[in-house]
């Protein structure tokens, strides 16, 4: 009986001690960090109601009291787009061999209206182990692990064989006015030109209970293109409705959109993510990852996979409804009546495929389905250069022991679109890590894990350390 007391109170001691140790505060260093990272999200840079130009000013501030000289500080924009500047800062390399490397980030945000929030959008704020604020995931967090990364090593005296380059443009989110990384790569190739870059789109991947599931290098990533779907009517006044309308139309045409489901395709990185993080995970899911990924034929399992949100989007071409405008006035029938639908399109498949997939679907010649918005180039897939994935790897297992790193596709688009015709391949980078709801990416109440910022940090200063002393 004794020894059972003193067996259950050492283990009741170890679990105090973890906690302890979990609620450990943070670092000096952290700290530094984290009032860096407050500062990104607490400036708004969202399209409707904010400033890159302002964010890009107070980054410069900080590179100039660390001591970097004027040279190195490079702030861009174009005169029509006053609000949509970014910031370019380059660490001269000590080699005549080697090659730059660049980080890339966008600094803008997507819209938020703070009387939808639980919390204000705009300010930071730590709770239950999150960062709460727009642009805490997407993609200030890396951001500020891109400035806190070229600070640290100038405090540390790391001088680093190849010239790293770090540019943090506006506009990724929307484009409404400019593209910074579209501009850079126009009007300024000089400014970017690297080896390769690295870039949002990698992270990690948890259960949504706190185990980390896995860590990904994005090596591929979908076509973003947008369509309008459109119907028109003569109308007339709303005391004499007819069954043909232009909003029951277009109604029955989204409803059509939404029944549509496109086939599974894979990729080599694709298959190998199923593969490699279903054997990982060891649950149900995992094994019918798995499954997936040896026979994409398998309608069973693919029922199976699809009910996660994160993988279907994985697995497919996606179109979804995200505006809607219709009418002219309240006593009137409708004489027009219109939807744009944002379509993530899966290597393999193009814009015309898509395109004749939503035809088909709505199988109503008077409904329009016209191409709409910016086009951005399609992505080129970088090689899997042991240059690169080596370090990745061999660092992943030292800050991310027995979690998988494994190639993966980016579900949305990213910037690195603008440096595949410049012939500079970007990989988005392995660190942060993500839950299955996918933390509030542009929607409510956007959050970041504490742990996950801190552990990222520490990962991406060392892995940028090591492409750097490449030569």
């Amino acid at each position: 009986m004794i020894k059972r007391w003193i067996a259950a109170a050492a283990i009741l001691m170890l679990a105090a001690g973890e906690a302890k140790a979990a609620e450990a505060p943070p670092r000096p260093d952290q700290l530094a960090f984290r009032e860096l990272f407050r500062e990104l999200v607490e400036t708004d840079t969202s399209v409707a109601t904010g400033s890159c130009t302002a964010l890009a000013e107070k980054i410069a501030v900080r590179f100039r009291a660390a001591g970097f000289a004027e040279a190195q500080i490079t702030p861009f924009k174009d005169a029509a787009f006053p609000l949509d500047g970014g910031l370019v800062v380059t660490v001269p390399g000590t080699s005549r061999k080697a090659k730059p490397m660049l980080l890339l980030g966008h600094i803008d945000v997507v819209n938020a209206r703070a009387e939808d929030w639980v919390r204000s959008p705009f300010r930071f704020i730590e709770e239950g182990g999150y960062f709460y604020g727009r642009g805490t995931s997407d993609m200030k967090v890396l951001d500020a692990i891109w400035i806190d990364t070229l600070l640290r090593m100038k405090a540390d005296g790391v001088k680093p064989k190849r010239t790293i380059k770090l540019a943090l443009t506006c506009g990724e989110e929307s484009g409404a006015r400019m593209n910074g990384a579209q501009w850079l790569a126009e009007h300024r190739p000089d400014l970017i030109a690297a080896a390769f870059a690295l870039n949002e789109g990698g992270a990690g991947d948890t259960d949504g209970h706190g185990k980390l599931l896995s860590q990904t290098m994005q090596t591929s990533e979908k076509a973003y293109r947008n369509f309008e779907l459109q119907t028109t009517n003569p109308g007339g006044h709303s005391s004499m409705p007819v069954d043909d309308n232009a909003i029951y139309q277009l109604a029955d045409a989204l409803r059509q959109v939404r029944g549509l489901k496109f086939p599974v395709r894979f990729n080599d990185t694709t298959r190998t993510y199923f593969a490699k993080v279903g054997a990982a995970r060891g649950d149900a899911l995992g094994a019918a990852m798995a499954r997936l990924a040896a026979d994409p034929a398998d309608k069973a399992v693919e029922a199976v996979v699809s009910e996660d949100r994160t993988l279907n989007s994985m697995l497919r071409t996606t179109c979804v409804a995200t505006l809607l405008e219709a009418g002219h006035a309240s006593n009137a029938l409708p004489q027009r009546a219109k939807a744009t639908v944002n379509c993530r399109i899966v290597p393999g498949e193009d814009e015309d495929t898509t395109r004749a997939a939503l035809v088909r679907a709505i199988g109503d010649a008077g409904v329009s389905v016209t191409r709409t918005g910016r086009v951005r180039p399609l992505a080129v897939p970088p090689p899997l250069d042991p240059k690169i994935m080596g370090p990745a790897e061999k660092l992943a297992a030292r800050h991310y022991p027995g979690v998988p790193l494994v190639p993966a596709m980016m579900t949305g688009a990213t910037d690195a679109t603008y440096l595949g015709p410049l012939g500079i391949p970007t990989y988005g980078v392995p660190g942060p890590f993500r839950d299955p709801d996918g933390n509030g990416l542009h929607g409510l109440n956007e959050r970041h894990g504490v742990e996950s910022a801190y552990r990222a940090r520490d990962y991406l200063y060392d892995l940028v350390k090591a492409y750097a002393a490449q030569e």
